[in-house]
């Protein structure tokens, strides 16, 4: 009797779904989700910014992604991370990295609660054990959304954008952190930020992206 009524009280609503779970997403949605999930993770690796990337932006998976930044379901970001961690150390995994998630404004910041990216960065550390490094880059400048520029706005847009913070082991490799990639603008005004400091960066892990395969 116990047993059941705790059970009852530890369920909540899914929050792509609404239906009632234990778990922070529906088993059916995680289905959904895992059915976005790239076969070669690693497929875009060899690009000029080389890009590690889980799944496709489209269907549950963008779903989810919106519910954890705009909804403020921040619960779902480590598990995000986690994901990607269990596919990298499939095909990418290397020892001696640092984890360094996209910053986002601190006005923003404040706004939302947290960042997306450092939680994402956070549940990728607890599966692979590389450190995390979230203050070592700060987005100094407080930039328009990107959704509805063109390609030359949006570079004009994060120009500067970024500066260094406080980092540690700064001869250490540094893997970029974000949710998405699209365009790859913010990511490689990230890279130029950190390589103008003589700091080396491999590439960046995302969840899912735009690009086509």
């Amino acid at each position: 009797m116990l047993k059941s009524f705790l059970s009852l009280f530890l369920q909540q609503n899914c929050p792509l779904c609404e239906r009632i779970t234990e778990q922070k997403i529906c088993q059916d949605c995680l289905k959904q989700i895992h059915s976005q999930q790239f076969k070669n993770t690693a497929q875009f690796w060899s690009d000029e910014l080389p890009l590690f990337v889980w799944g496709n932006y489209e269907g549950k998976l963008k779903q989810a992604i919106a519910a954890l930044k705009y909804e403020r379901h921040a619960e779902l970001g480590e598990m995000m991370g986690q994901w990607i961690a269990q596919a990298w150390l499939k095909s990418l995994a290397r020892k001696q990295l640092i984890l360094i998630p996209i910053p986002i404004h601190a006005q923003k910041l404040k706004e939302r609660g947290f960042n997306q990216a450092e939680l994402i960065a956070k549940g990728f550390s607890q599966v692979t054990g590389y450190p995390i490094q979230p203050q070592a880059l700060i987005r100094s400048k407080e930039t328009k959304a990107m959704y509805s520029l063109k390609p030359k706005e949006r570079e004009e847009n994060l120009k500067n954008a970024f500066k260094i913070g406080k980092l540690n082991q700064s001869k250490t490799n540094v893997l970029l952190i974000d949710d998405i990639y699209t365009t790859g603008t913010t990511a490689k005004e990230a890279v130029k930020c950190l390589r103008s400091h003589h700091i080396p960066v491999i590439g960046i892990a995302t969840l899912a992206t735009t690009k086509q395969i």
